[in-house]
């Protein structure tokens, strides 16, 4: 499903270049359940941002689903995120006025799906992740694990292949996370491919398959130990 062949990011400061990937070979079949792992530097955001048609390389080129995203525009990047991946954000990235029905309904509003629909599809998806009884909460009238709930329904809305986690248990306290992860691990025995990007090794070892970064460099790829 994911193919990077040879990827580099590279930045210009001054006389200098910074390599903020370094020569990334990486390949993720379909419904893998992948973590990356790396310290504050490592390169794993930008990666992130690579995998998630967010950016494109300077070099290499990257293959999503057969098709070769790497010199795609900025229109096309757009309908190509809204049609195979579903994020969710350490920050949750929930419009605070918005009810949880109303922010998971986002992705579907500039699309030719019905208010009904978008509706219907909305509370299938808070269903899904354990909150059909908060579907009219606001954010600030629920916790952060349930925040990161509804994060991820609006992530699933459009029937996504892919979900693409940033530090997905990064704002949550220990309880919150693990449910957040049983969800993640569901979602992955249900079909989706899984990315997490993480500096925690322990959220890492939850999954399948850990992939390290480090300089720009990928220096392990290992199945987790269970």
């Amino acid at each position: 499903m994911i193919r990077l062949e040879h990827i580099f990011k590279i930045y210009t400061m001054g006389e200098n270049k910074v390599y903020a990937l370094d020569d990334v070979s990486l390949h993720i079949a379909p419904h893998e359940f992948v973590s990356i792992i790396g310290p504050s530097g490592s390169g794993k955001s930008t990666l992130m941002n690579m995998l998630g048609c967010l950016d494109v390389p300077t070099q290499g080129r990257y293959f999503l689903d057969g098709t070769d995203i790497s010199e795609k525009t900025d229109d096309e990047l757009a309908e190509i995120r809204n049609q195979k991946i579903g994020f969710v954000f350490q920050g949750f990235n929930l419009l605070p006025k918005l009810t949880a029905i109303e922010n998971v309904e986002l992705p579907l509003i500039y699309s030719n799906v019905s208010s009904r629909e978008r509706h219907k599809r909305a509370k299938e998806a808070l269903e899904r992740v354990g909150l059909g009884d908060r579907v009219d909460h606001r954010p600030t009238e629920l916790s952060g694990g349930q925040q990161q709930r509804v994060a991820i329904a609006r992530a699933l809305i459009t029937n996504p292949p892919i979900i693409l986690g940033d530090e997905p248990t990064g704002n949550l306290d220990s309880k919150s996370g693990k449910e957040v992860m049983e969800i993640f691990k569901e979602l992955n025995a249900n079909g989706n491919t899984v990315i997490l990007i993480t500096h925690d090794s322990g959220v890492a070892a939850q999954a399948k398959r850990i992939v390290r970064i480090q300089d720009g460099k990928l220096y392990e790829d290992n199945p987790a130990y269970k």
